[in-house]
C-alpha cells in the first residue's frame, strides 16, 4: 500500500531527478502496489480509448492525430516506465501528464485539446452528449449546443 502520500524517502536526494524521470518510482513508494497498477490501467484506458478513435473516426485528419498522440504519449510513457524498473538506461524522458514539466506537458495538454476538438466534430457525439445526466452535461467540457441555441 506504500507509504502514504508525501512521505516518500527516495525523493531527498537518493533518486536523480525524482520529479520528472523517476516519478513512477516515486509513486510506486508512496501508493505502493495499487498506485503504480492505477497508472498502468489509466494510459491503458487513454490507449483504448485512442485506438477506438483511430478505428471509429470518419475523418483521416482525427484518425492521424488520434494516431499520433498514442505512438507519443504511450510510447513516452512506457520508456519513462522501463527506465524506471531498469530495463532501459536513464534517457531523461518524463512521464507524460504526471511529472513535473514544462514543455512537455504543456504539448501534451495541447495535443489532448486538439484530439477533444475533433472528438466533439465526430457525428454521434451531440446526441451522446444530450443524452448525459444532467451533473455532466451542465460541465463546461461536453457542453453542446443545441439546434434551439440553448445548453
Amino acid at each position: 500500500t506504500g507509504v502514504g502520500p508525501g512521505a516518500s524517502r527516495q525523493k531527498w536526494k537518493y533518486l536523480p531527478e525524482a520529479h520528472t524521470d523517476f516519478i513512477y518510482a516515486i509513486l510506486g513508494e508512496e501508493f505502493g502496489l495499487f498506485g503504480t497498477l492505477l497508472v498502468l490501467l489509466l494510459f491503458g484506458l487513454l490507449a483504448w480509448v485512442l485506438c477506438r478513435l483511430i478505428i471509429h473516426s470518419s475523418s483521416l485528419a482525427t484518425r492521424i492525430c488520434a494516431a499520433g498522440t498514442l505512438g507519443w504519449v504511450i510510447v513516452q510513457a512506457l520508456i519513462n516506465i522501463m527506465v524506471v524498473i531498469g530495463f532501459l538506461p536513464v534517457v531523461g524522458v518524463p512521464l507524460p501528464l504526471v511529472s513535473s514539466g514544462g514543455s512537455t506537458a504543456l504539448a501534451t495538454l495541447i495535443q489532448m485539446g486538439v484530439l477533444l476538438s475533433y472528438v466533439r466534430s465526430e457525428p454521434g457525439v451531440k446526441e451522446a452528449a444530450v443524452r448525459l445526466p444532467k451533473y455532466l452535461r451542465s460541465s463546461r467540457a461536453v457542453s453542446v449546443r443545441r439546434n434551439d441555441g440553448t445548453k
